[in-house]
């Protein structure tokens, strides 16, 4: 009776350390790229021709299969190419030569959880 005990503690002890280890490791394996931060602001306004892109995400991404497209008001969209991110987690372009008018900027990543996350930013220049 008494080894029975022991084996049966035993269980529940590994049982719980096991929970305990798979719950802690399974917001990093679910988390999804979520933009943090970005410049230009959603809304802002910016001034010049020359607008520096500059995203950052809450997890590292796969910057080789994400892309970024800028949407003018007339609706003509047009690739942006990245430059070299600062970091894991970030997105850096140059968009360049652009008249005053509202702008929207489309991303989208690849985590490396392998999930795709996308978005939108509104912004004006002037």
């Amino acid at each position: 009776m008494f080894l029975k005990n022991i084996f049966q503690k035993n269980r529940v002890y590994s049982f719980l350390l096991c929970a305990s280890l798979l719950l802690g490791a399974a917001p990093k394996a679910l988390a999804h790229a979520i933009l943090v931060d970005s410049t230009p602001a959603a809304h802002a306004v910016v001034h010049g021709a020359n607008v520096r892109i500059a995203l950052h995400y809450n997890s590292r991404i796969d910057a080789s299969r994400c892309s970024l497209t800028l949407t003018n008001a007339n609706g003509k969209a047009q690739p942006l190419t990245m430059t070299t991110p600062a970091g894991p987690a970030e997105l850096d372009a140059q968009a360049q030569g652009l008249a005053p008018a509202q702008y929207v900027l489309h991303w989208q990543v690849l985590a490396t959880d392998g999930h795709i996350t996308r978005g939108e930013i509104p912004f004006t220049v002037q």
